[in-house]
């Protein structure tokens, strides 16, 4: 049986019967089984999964599938690890460099953290010095048009008065020529 086909069947396993085998394991010494049953996968390496088939039916076949709690007996990764030099201490210069090198990053971002500060006042100055710009050209052009139409008010008011006047006038050389009229039909009647 290849790994493949080993794989297939354990994804088709019921994953109850799964964990039903790993929380109530058989011992080998109560196996039904025997070793000559089990079924050499070519899995050198899998120390902690056996397999053993059950019986062979027209419909497919049956394998036993126990799990083991696993070994770290030949784990070369976990060897090295706990094998592993101790750190050596730091010398003075190798101290002295770091602090120094964290000193000089501090003053980098200090002063970059200023940069960026005084970017952020210049634009905030250019911001109210803007507004001030236009609120002044509005007052400006606010204070013309104002101005404008006082000019115009003062146009029209004159015009009309004179307008007014000149009405005036008019209706009273009108009514000067009707009294001289009357005067001279009185003068004419007598």
């Amino acid at each position: 049986m290849t790994l493949a086909a080993y794989r297939e069947k354990v994804r088709e396993l019921p994953l109850v019967s799964l964990f039903c085998s790993c929380i109530n394991p058989q011992t080998l010494d109560s196996a039904p089984y025997k070793a000559e049953d089990a079924v050499d996968l070519g899995l050198g390496s899998m120390r902690d999964v056996e397999v053993i088939k059950l019986n062979q039916r027209a419909s497919g076949q049956a394998f036993q599938v126990i799990l083991r709690p696993p070994s770290f007996d030949g784990v070369p990764e976990l060897n090295a690890a706990l094998t592993l030099t101790p750190r050596r201490d730091p010398s003075l210069e190798e101290i002295q460099r770091r602090l120094e090198a964290a000193e000089e990053r501090r003053k980098c971002q200090e002063a970059e953290l200023l940069k960026h500060l005084a970017e952020k006042r210049e634009h905030e100055r250019e911001v109210v010095q803007k507004a001030m710009e236009e609120n002044n050209n509005f007052i400006r052009n606010a204070k013309e048009r104002l101005q404008q139409r006082m000019d115009s008010n003062k146009e029209n008011r004159d015009a009309l008065l004179a307008a007014m006047l000149e009405r005036l006038q008019e209706k009273d050389k009108h009514a000067e020529e009707v009294r001289k009229n009357k005067e001279m039909k009185e003068e004419a009647g007598r």
